[in-house]
């Protein structure tokens, strides 16, 4: 896929700081405005690796949809798994739900 304008933005902020979440999930919603799942899943996966001790919950549920759109079940139902219990340890009982209901709908 093309990158586009905004991702080359993001990109450089990234740059300056690896780190921030907020950046790289921007990044990944990027990636899959612009249609390319698979780069959404690997930027939302290795945002989930670099915040594992302080989760950022929502790259759980989007990778999850992201590997659900690439008809990558079983994957999506491992990172839904870990997601809802980021959820719940995080007490974000929103985004616990939302993941719930998704990984219902995939098993």
């Amino acid at each position: 896929m093309a990158r586009t304008p905004r991702m080359a933005q993001i990109e450089a902020m990234l740059a300056d700081d690896p780190d921030d979440a907020f950046l790289r999930y921007g990044l990944g919603m990027e990636h899959a405005s612009a249609g390319d799942d698979a780069a959404c899943v690997d930027v939302l996966r290795d945002l989930i690796a670099r915040s594992a001790a302080n989760p950022y919950v929502p790259a759980y549920l989007q990778c999850g949809q992201a590997l659900a759109r690439l008809d990558r079940a079983a994957e999506a139902c491992a990172v839904l798994r870990a997601g809802v219990e980021a959820a719940r340890a995080a007490g974000d009982t929103h985004a616990q739900g939302e993941m719930q209901g998704l990984l219902l709908s995939l098993e």
